[in-house]
């Protein structure tokens, strides 16, 4: 019977571990604002998600778009015009984040139905 308690324990341990790792690459009040912006319309310059997300900054858009790079979620593209023209996507692995934006977007309507109650 202990071994049963052990092993739901550290599945357990586990689940929140995971937990813990997805809410440290996704913290913040603009990660899921921008990746929601790029996986909407597939590919976004610096400008558009700039529009898209209310309330951020130039710095701020930049700082969380590197972060996003580094955790290999977005990909940063270079565009050979005049003016330079930089643009996002998501990689195959953001890309993969594309079910939890749909729930979060379906919960978050239902929720607010809910609160408004209309």
């Amino acid at each position: 019977m202990g071994c049963k308690i052990e092993e739901f324990q550290q599945e357990q341990k586990k689940r929140m571990r995971a937990v813990q790792d997805s809410m440290d690459v996704l913290n913040g009040k603009w990660k899921i604002a921008i990746i929601t912006s790029i996986c909407c319309y597939g590919k976004r310059r610096f400008s558009d998600i700039l529009n898209d997300v209310d309330g951020i900054s130039n710095r701020m858009l930049s700082k969380e778009l590197k972060e996003l790079e580094i955790n290999q979620l977005v990909k940063r593209t270079v565009l050979d015009t005049q003016p330079i023209t930089v643009q996002y996507e998501l990689t195959e692995h953001g890309d993969t984040l594309q079910t939890i934006i749909s729930n979060l977007t379906d919960w978050g309507i239902a929720h607010r139905k809910r609160i408004i109650k209309k």
